[in-house]
């Protein structure tokens, strides 16, 4: 039995058809004229357009390398343009974010100076909202500004600056004329009087308590204060008749003990 040789691969029928039409040209052309299938004007035609197929191959190929040159170059220039933008945008972002960093930094500042302001005027206004305070004995609602005037012209009378007391108390007066302390500005005014041995003013303003504030704690005090300018003016029957209606009116309060003291006095001399 022989032995089966192995099989060898099949060429492709491209390449086979392609060596054996090579193979016939070369063949033709060496070939002598007279044994020739083509004639030489053939042959050179064939070559001439073998060779012009190759140029058109060649012009083709260049050209295609050519195009995709400029698209490389086209795409080059493309990623260069990106890149910069790139940069730029980063740029703008950077310099946006300062800004904000910026303007964030303004706003927190106004809104610490915002609430700066309104606490102060908070506390403004709390200041001036009325608060309850005593007043000879009585419970009232009293504005502190309207607190504040009246004690600066006390501190003044009580630091002896009678005049200046006497100006306070009358600049309080104008300003408050309802003010629960117009009885007691009206003592100190003629007590400041008293002491600065302008008896008349003294009395005068120490009538009006009497006349217009009956009821309050200062009134007895006051009729005390008059008649003592009276004594201090040798009025010693308008004094006498001054105290005795302290004791008519207020029997029970400590200023009619002194009157009983003062008539005693004047009884005597």
């Amino acid at each position: 039995m022989t032995a089966e040789r192995p099989l060898r691969p099949a060429r492709p029928l491209a390449a086979t058809t392609a060596a054996a039409l090579l193979l016939g040209l070369l063949t033709l052309l060496t070939a002598a004229p007279a044994q020739a299938f083509f004639g030489d004007d053939e042959a050179r035609k064939a070559i001439i357009d073998l060779r012009g197929r190759v140029a058109d191959n060649d012009k083709r190929a260049q050209e295609a390398i050519e195009a995709l040159a400029r698209k490389l170059e086209t795409a080059q220039r493309s990623q260069l343009e990106l890149v910069n933008q790139n940069d730029l945008l980063r740029q703008e972002i950077a310099r946006l974010r300062g800004q904000i960093d910026t303007l964030a930094n303004e706003l927190a500042n106004q809104q610490k100076r915002s609430r700066d302001l309104y606490g102060d005027l908070d506390a403004r206004l709390k200041a001036l909202e009325p608060r309850p305070v005593s007043v000879d004995g009585r419970a009232v609602t009293m504005a502190r500004d309207e607190q504040a005037a009246y004690d600066a012209a006390l501190v003044l009378f009580r630091a002896q600056d009678f005049a200046a007391a006497i100006r306070g108390f009358q600049s309080f007066l104008v300003r408050y004329p309802q003010s629960a302390y117009v009885a007691a500005a009206h003592y100190w005014t003629g007590t400041a009087h008293y002491a600065l041995k302008d008896y008349k003013s003294a009395i005068a303003a120490q009538q009006v308590v009497v006349e217009r504030f009956a009821e309050s704690p200062r009134a007895p005090e006051a009729l005390l204060n008059i008649a003592a300018s009276q004594a201090e003016l040798n009025q010693r029957p308008a004094a006498r008749t001054t105290l005795q209606r302290l004791l008519k009116d207020y029997p029970d309060s400590d200023s009619a003990k002194v009157a009983r003291d003062r008539l005693a006095a004047l009884g005597t001399r």
